[in-house]
């Protein structure tokens, strides 16, 4: 078998790099615009992330299209396939963490009917650590460095700890009038989401550490 033409695999490589670059811009501006709108009451920032989503959804199908197109026409050898498959799990990652973002948004609208349960702390905490997850998630798959990959991982704990502390707090309030059960379930929903965005981060990093060393490491999360 012939082997790929170089030049061109290259270019659909970074094709492909510069599509998820644009898919982690556009999800973490929806991350940081969902969390603004649950702390200000804004619904209409929150309705610009639901629509957004759609620009999300039609990236991922890009990244997809093109990805099948170089492993049918280019045949990548071992390593090149790799990054192909992972450009295209990557992409669902991203697709499916705007998603939940947009859920954050729906809920948000939700909750600007009322009066505020509770000052914000731990839910902005958590869209800030996973902002900064996402951020170097990418960067270890732009640079195929695993040592930033594998901090990443390693740093979805802290969410998952932010994550319960919320539900104990939220809990409380329940307990001390029912009258709070529906903006608390509103927000434990909200905070589950942004618990499955750092997980879906964690998804990305442990991708790019099997499309550099080979070796597949399973999330026990997802």
């Amino acid at each position: 078998m012939a082997l790929p033409n170089r030049t061109i695999l290259d270019q659909e490589e970074n094709e492909l790099r510069d599509n998820i670059l644009r898919m982690s811009d556009l999800t973490d501006k929806a991350i940081d615009r969902c969390i603004q709108s649950l702390r200000t009451q804004n619904i209409e920032l929150a309705r610009q992330v639901i629509a957004d989503d759609q620009k999300i959804n039609d990236l991922r199908y890009i990244v997809e299209e093109e990805a099948y197109k170089v492993l049918a026409l280019q045949a990548p050898a071992a390593r090149d396939m790799r990054k192909v498959v992972v450009a295209i799990h990557i992409a669902v990652e991203l697709e499916r963490m705007a998603d939940h973002a947009a859920g954050i948004a729906k809920l948000c609208v939700e909750l600007a009917k009322e009066s505020p349960l509770k000052p914000f702390v731990d839910i902005p905490r958590m869209a800030e650590i996973s902002r900064e997850m996402l951020r170097d998630g990418i960067a270890a798959y732009m640079d195929a460095n695993t040592e930033l990959a594998a901090m990443v991982v390693e740093r979805d704990n802290e969410v998952d700890e932010l994550d319960k502390q919320v539900y104990r707090e939220l809990l409380t309030y329940m307990l001390q009038d029912a009258r709070n059960i529906n903006r608390a379930t509103y927000l434990l929903w909200v905070s589950h989401n942004m618990e499955r965005i750092a997980d879906r981060i964690t998804n990305i990093c442990e991708r790019v550490l099997f499309m550099v060393t080979g070796n597949v490491r399973q999330n026990e999360e997802d």
